[in-house]
């Protein structure tokens, strides 16, 4: 049951920190407008896929989801 509750407790703190990330996300400088995002206009029509800060953001996340599992495991 402890392991649930602290398990609840990190969602809660990592839905916070999205939350605040969205919040703020017009005022981040380097979120999507790093080299290899995708960002293609034309008369009518606008394109943008982010794929160079998807992939900080997988690795980012990636560690901390990491990090729970190894002190979950302790």
């Amino acid at each position: 049951m402890q392991l649930i509750g602290r398990s609840l407790v990190v969602f809660g703190l990592l839905m916070v920190c999205l939350g605040m990330l969205l919040m703020f996300y017009d005022k981040i400088p380097f979120i999507g407008k790093l080299p290899g995002d995708i960002n293609v206009k034309k008369d009518n029509f606008q394109f943008y896929f982010p794929i160079t800060t998807s992939v900080i953001i997988s690795i980012i996340l990636s560690l901390i989801m990491w990090l729970i599992s190894y002190l979950n495991r302790k």
